[in-house]
């Protein structure tokens, strides 16, 4: 696992605002942790509300930012944390 591709994808991420406060999630301190195995990342996001209206939304432009990387052919985005964590997972990861 390249720290240098973690970087990009950390980067790519940062693009990606809470719509409520206009805060990168990764400023936010949302974005727990960035795997990368043979070309797929698996990011995790743990909102600070458990019932944030906005997660899918974030966790949808995560995947599509990491997705941009080069060096990345695939992204998981895990929510944790959340009262509908298991569907948002499974709709966003279909």
């Amino acid at each position: 696992m390249s720290e240098e591709l973690i970087n990009d994808v950390k980067d790519a991420i940062s693009k990606v605002n809470d719509p409520h406060m206009g805060v990168s999630i990764v400023e936010m301190g949302l974005v727990q942790n960035i795997e990368i195995n043979d070309g797929k990342a698996k990011v995790t996001i743990k909102p600070t509300n458990p019932g944030c209206m906005s997660v899918t939304r974030m966790a949808t432009d995560a995947k599509r930012e990491v997705e941009s990387v080069d060096g990345v052919d695939k992204a998981e985005i895990v929510v944790e944390g959340h009262v509908m964590a298991d569907s948002i997972n499974e709709m966003i990861n279909k």
